[in-house]
């Protein structure tokens, strides 16, 4: 971390010297200097993770309309578990889980892979612009999450809850007209809905995010007694275990050389974002959650110009919505 704080054993004893206590203290220049390169380091952090968690929606939902939901997933948490690894061994080093960490740890992968799987569906068969925001609101959930638990809330979280709550709503009110054809887009499944319903999507979407906001409470609870790697180990692990492995063994995997640089790039996208948000976070949190939600935004921008997708008005109200909810609450929580 980048927070200045002197060793003590490179200040000298004020007594044996004959200095005054006040030289002891840090220099008001270098805790300002520190101070601001902790704010960049939680702005750079936090905007590289909105960046790395946009792409990895634009992404998955390319590889999930190519090879299918089931086989986008398990490639996705293959690809994830093999970048993990090595980075466990070489920043992780050894440490000692006790019952409630490998509680919080399975309760993370878990959610985390069954979220995925919801989320790739919603992209599946909906519009990247109504599934971000809709996604995003996993900070807000794991907040209400938080408050059941017991922690203590104020009265303008309560309201902003509701504003975002009402966003959702909007976001899902329209019917969209399909979702758009991708240039070459081989469908796998024949099961695939021609004109889907956004109030579907918009469920399939939320149903994600709360399983989002389980994973990021439990991860909370292990961030001060882990490294940094273990955040992103449960989900891939469990991804595999659960999803990949089943595949493989019934013959089912599916790949195709247009997929393949998909899930290649969202799985190692999805590890990066995990590390670069825990980065940002452990100098402000609530700078990086502010900026890091703003993904939703930079998706749906990044589908409309790749993908051609458009929203209806009320659906972008309620995406505006949702966006300035997650980050008025996220801004609250500090």
């Amino acid at each position: 971390m980048c927070r200045w704080a002197p060793r003590h054993d490179s200040v000298p004893d004020a007594k044996a010297h004959g200095i005054r206590g006040a030289r002891n203290r840090p220099p008001e220049r270098a805790i300002r200097r520190s101070r601001r390169l902790c704010r960049v380091i939680a702005i750079v952090g936090g905007l590289a993770t909105a960046v790395l968690w946009a792409t990895t929606l634009i992404g998955s939902a390319r590889s999930a309309r190519l090879i299918g939901i089931w086989s986008s997933l398990a490639w996705i948490m293959l690809v994830g578990l093999v970048v993990t690894v090595p980075l466990l061994v070489l920043t992780g080093g050894p440490v000692q889980l006790s019952e409630r960490d490998l509680l919080h740890l399975a309760v993370a992968g878990i959610a985390n892979s069954v979220g995925l799987l919801l989320v790739y569906t919603a992209l599946r068969r909906g519009k990247v612009g109504v599934v971000g925001p809709i996604v995003s609101t996993e900070g807000a959930i794991g907040a209400a999450l938080a408050v059941l638990a017991g922690d203590p809330v104020s009265g303008a979280a309560i309201a902003l809850l509701a504003v975002i709550a009402v966003g959702v709503v909007m976001a899902a009110t329209e019917r969209s007209a399909g979702a758009p054809e991708l240039p070459g887009d081989a469908v796998a499944d024949p099961a695939a809905v021609a004109q889907p319903n956004a109030g579907v999507t918009a469920a399939l979407a939320l149903a994600g995010a709360v399983l989002f906001g389980i994973n990021l409470y439990a991860m909370s609870r292990l961030a001060t007694d882990l490294p940094l790697a273990w955040a992103a180990l449960p989900a891939r692990l469990a991804g595999v275990i659960g999803v990949t492995v089943p595949l493989i063994l019934s013959r089912r995997l599916r790949m195709t050389r247009a997929a393949l640089p998909f899930v290649v790039f969202v799985g190692c996208a999805e590890v990066a974002g995990v590390l670069t948000f825990g980065i940002s976070a452990r100098e402000s949190a609530a700078v990086a959650s502010v900026i890091a939600s703003q993904f939703a935004g930079i998706a749906a921008i990044g589908a409309f110009l790749l993908f051609g997708e458009r929203l209806g008005r009320i659906q972008v109200a309620g995406v505006v919505t949702i966006a300035v909810g997650v980050a008025l609450l996220a801004a609250l929580q500090a």
